[in-house]
């Protein structure tokens, strides 16, 4: 059931890295697109591990609603994925070089 708010926010997830990818387009060497597939990879991977440890959060959180862990398994995913992006873009003038 954890996997159901990646799947809802799989879109955004899509529009976010297709935006991180494709700005600012110069200098697209063959560095700067390995070091955005890293990141890209990077931010899916932390994103499926944050959700499913909110998710159990959430499950753990006595007295809480039955969307809870919905709710938690969300907001964790996509914590982490912003949080990689977000690093990256701080980042890759100075890894791109």
């Amino acid at each position: 059931m954890a996997w159901l708010s990646l799947l809802l926010f799989l879109p955004w997830f899509l529009l976010l890295g297709s935006l991180f990818w494709l700005f600012p387009r110069q200098p697209r060497t063959a560095r700067r697109r390995l070091f955005d597939g890293g990141t890209l990879l990077l931010a899916l991977v932390l994103s499926v591990l944050a959700m499913h440890w909110g998710y159990r959060m959430g499950l753990a959180e006595q007295g809480a609603g039955p969307i809870w862990p919905q709710v938690l398994a969300v907001l964790y995913a996509y914590g982490a994925f912003l949080a990689v992006l977000v690093l990256a873009v701080l980042l890759r003038g100075n890894a791109c070089r």
